[in-house]
């Protein structure tokens, strides 16, 4: 219920048929637009993760969420998701904060997949799409990928939740990836900030942005640092609301690689935002610009699938 008062999105049909709400919703869009930025890995890694507790997830550390929402405030959260989405009790505030504390299920059906059918991340150039806390770029990091660049909507999130999980897993006590299949089996959290020791190696193959996808693909073409387009993005739910259909296709667009996959992991459909992965599919028909492929079905609790995409 909480959810759903916090959610403007919730009162929309799930076909979003109304020409009233498209335009409504575009017009608000085109008002917040939220610009894109790099952010700077610090120096001292230690403070990233001053005042962080991890867990332990798939053979993953992780930022505990409880502890960084009772710690992060002021010039720490300028954008102040973490009070919004604690007081309006919504893990989703369209437009001001899109989902990224939080770690969603599909996330784990994606870092299995890439165990199943033992996608090589070996010199390639990776983008997580939509990161939240970052794990499927840790995934490829640990996978020997030659460049890892993580974007989300929210710079708090890249700061707070990103940032550190990268620095934890990259650092002398980051261990090897497991084979996920005992992701409950958490380890309890550690009860001292965790150090890191050195700048290691892997950190220097990242890069963090934060804003809106369209503001972020064209940071990244025409930025000092161009960078080459992507071998593999990786993205995980991202596809809930409609209005953002367009933007993400455009951006899949531009920053693939003529011969790269985009691997996008979904529920089948997400109730009081319209979204879900066959309604996607059939837009990126309509575009008629990549071929794609249902490679992997999740039929426990919400049905939920696996796309590869790639050009046509």
């Amino acid at each position: 219920k909480s959810r759903e008062t916090a959610d403007p999105a919730a009162d929309s049909s799930p076909k979003l048929a109304a020409t009233e709400h498209r335009d409504e919703a575009a017009s608000k869009k085109n008002l917040c637009v939220k610009a894109a930025k790099e952010h700077n890995i610090p120096e001292d890694l230690n403070k990233v993760l001053e005042n962080k507790v991890m867990e332990t997830v798939s053979d993953l550390s992780y930022v505990k969420l409880s502890v960084v929402e009772m710690t992060c405030s002021g010039d720490a959260d300028s954008e102040g998701i973490v009070s919004k989405s604690v007081s309006s009790h919504s893990d989703l505030i369209p437009g001001v904060y899109e989902g990224g504390l939080k770690i969603w299920e599909c996330t784990f059906d994606l870092m299995e997949y890439f165990s199943e059918a033992e996608i090589d991340f070996t010199n390639k150039t990776v983008l997580d799409l939509g990161c939240g806390a970052g794990l499927l770029g840790i995934v490829a990091l640990r996978g020997e990928a030659a460049r890892v660049h993580f974007q989300d909507y929210n710079s708090t999130v890249i700061d707070e939740i990103t940032l550190p999980n990268v620095v934890a897993n990259c650092s002398s006590e980051g261990r090897r990836m497991g084979s996920g299949k005992d992701r409950k089996a958490s380890k309890p959290p550690s009860k001292r900030p965790r150090k890191a020791e050195g700048s290691p190696d892997a950190l220097n193959r990242c890069r963090f942005f934060s804003g809106e996808w369209s503001q972020v693909s064209q940071l990244l073409l025409n930025s000092n640092k161009p960078c080459s387009k992507y071998d593999i993005i990786l993205t995980s739910e991202t596809i809930y609301n409609p209005d953002y259909y367009s933007a993400l296709h455009d951006t899949l667009a531009q920053l693939l690689d003529r011969n790269g996959r985009v691997y996008l992991a979904s529920k089948v459909h997400y109730f009081g935002c319209g979204g879900g992965i066959y309604l996607f599919e059939k837009f990126i028909e309509e575009k008629s610009v990549f071929r794609t492929s249902m490679v992997k079905t999740i039929d426990q609790g919400l049905q939920r699938c696996i796309m590869e995409i790639s050009f046509k």
